[in-house]
């Protein structure tokens, strides 16, 4: 039987190909280096070794197209990094055979949170100038993911109070059998003794930490990192990461790195959203995690429309006709009527509610009728009557409503665009945890990274290559190039530049 044979590995070549004829000139590999060729790293404030003394540094955009590669082939770790570039053709191409080891790889990725942002919202810039961001419906949602600190190195008090409470039952029966211990014995037990104080100090420590700092939670290996439930009664200690999402073609828009829960996130990141997209007039759909009073309130005055899920009552009436909900209201009077026609006042104070660590102010609405009412035990369990609260927030969650209702079908577009992008980044890519350890600075490195390989991969699955290719050569080429008239002050002519605002890149041409 015959094979398809291939060549003898000790056969000379007479003439040998260069890396540039081996690499393909549809591979995506020369857009990742056309892409990063395209920016400047002074402006995206890199950092760059400025001494001139010692060995010279890498250039950033080398560095920065070693990541970029990496991520888009699901390559992380610095040491994998570096084992590839010298082992894998395509890197060497790109790399023009440099091989950075595995602590310089891994330092550029930790010192350059903020440029690694900006290269995030370069490629928002690149999809707007191929008209792939509508800006007209968002959707927004968070994803844990895992950090690199166990379970077993994060504390609160009530765990650091079970240690303490373990480790002062283990010195009583240790200074109880020291007593009886022959002198080989005493000394083993002596430093178990000394053991257990060194984890008592510690522990201590631990506590005296969460009181000065105000903290529920102290991680030992991740310090930023906090324990948060990722589904059901679930927990990870992890990151959440805030996302918005444009609903054409499932791009994220902006992101953020936070080690909190969701519910007073929406109106930072629509704040933010407003500045990217340069405009109010679009449509922000989000899940019944953000439903905060002030969150809502934030977003309304921004003059966002919102479509914010609606959670369940969190306490119903002995019978569920006599809920809040069925209670009308009257703005004119500032009165609330039941089911049985009667009106329920308020004296006008208003009342503050501890909300955590805010608190939000609250009128109270009752009617007398209440001692006299027939289906009182249906309505209330409180003796004194009937009370409603009402937050100064309410007007603002009723219009929420009003738009829920006015366009049920369009809010259920909300996971399927918010969703495809942690679909692709943890199912499909495998990131489902941070690569970085030590601080939500690194952390965001490391997310900035994630969703610069993924618009980068959007784009070039939706827009032709050689377009896109031909866009990125120009802008390489033309650079921040100026033809200018003999007096300095007319131009003449301008090529594609683009310009920095505060979370966006612009391209002018004039």
């Amino acid at each position: 039987m015959q094979f398809i044979q291939g060549k003898i590995r000790t056969q000379s070549i007479l003439f040998p190909e260069s890396l540039d004829q081996i690499i393909d000139q549809n591979n995506e590999v020369r857009i990742i280096d056309l892409f990063v060729e395209s920016i400047n790293p002074a402006d995206f404030k890199f950092v760059i070794k400025t001494s001139i003394e010692g060995r010279p540094s890498y250039n950033p955009k080398d560095l920065l197209k070693l990541f970029v590669y990496g991520y888009l082939n699901q390559i992380r770790s610095s040491r994998a990094l570096e084992k590839e570039c010298k082992r894998n053709i395509e890197l060497m191409w790109l790399m023009k055979e440099l091989a950075p080891d595995h602590n310089t790889i891994s330092n550029f990725r930790k010192e350059n949170e903020k440029a690694i942002r900006k290269v995030f919202r370069y490629t928002v810039s690149i999809a707007k100038q191929f008209d792939l961001i509508g800006g007209k419906l968002v959707a927004g949602d968070s994803t844990k993911l895992r950090a690199q600190n166990s379970k077993k190195n994060n504390f609160n008090a009530r765990k650091i109070e079970r240690h303490l409470a373990y480790i002062d039952n283990k010195l009583n029966e240790y200074n109880k059998a020291i007593e009886f211990a022959d002198d080989e014995n005493k000394k083993l037990i002596q430093l178990e003794i000394l053991k257990q104080n060194r984890r008592k100090r510690q522990y201590q420590n631990y506590t005296a930490i969460l009181e000065q700092t105000g903290e529920v939670q102290i991680s030992t290996s991740d310090p930023d990192s906090r324990q948060l439930i990722t589904r059901n009664n679930i927990t990870e200690v992890a990151y959440n990461i805030q996302t918005v999402v444009d609903a054409k073609h499932n791009l994220p828009i902006d992101y953020k790195v936070t080690n909190e829960n969701d519910s007073k996130a929406m109106g930072a990141m629509l704040r933010r959203t407003k500045i990217i997209l340069n405009s109010t007039d679009f449509t922000a759909l989000y899940d019944k995690g953000y439903h905060t009073g002030s969150e809502i309130k934030t977003a309304i005055d921004l003059g966002i429309h919102i479509m914010v899920a609606i959670p369940e009552v969190a306490s119903n009436a002995p019978d569920t006709a006599y809920n809040v909900a069925n209670f009308k209201y009257d703005k004119v009077n500032d009165t609330y009527t039941c089911a049985q026609a009667q009106v329920l006042t308020t004296n006008g104070s208003w009342y503050k509610k501890n909300r955590g660590k805010s608190f939000t102010q609250m009128k109270h609405y009752k009617t007398k009728a209440c001692s006299t009412c027939p289906v009182k035990d249906l309505c209330t369990k409180n003796k004194d009557g009937r009370l409603i609260e009402r937050s100064e927030h309410a007007p603002f969650i009723e219009q929420n409503k009003l738009n829920i209702e006015a366009n049920p079908t369009l809010y259920k577009k909300r996971q399927a665009i918010v969703e495809h992008p942690y679909g692709i980044l943890k199912r499909q890519w495998g990131f489902y945890y941070i690569m970085t350890k030590k601080t939500k600075k690194h952390a965001s490195a490391d997310v900035g990274l994630m969703f610069t390989a993924y618009n980068l991969r959007r784009i070039m699955n939706i827009v032709d290559k050689n377009v896109f290719k031909k866009f990125l050569e120009e802008l390489g080429f033309l650079f921040f190039e100026k033809i200018t008239s003999p007096n300095k002050n007319k131009i003449i002519r301008m090529v594609p530049i683009f310009e920095e605002s505060k979370t966006n890149y612009f391209f002018r041409v004039a």
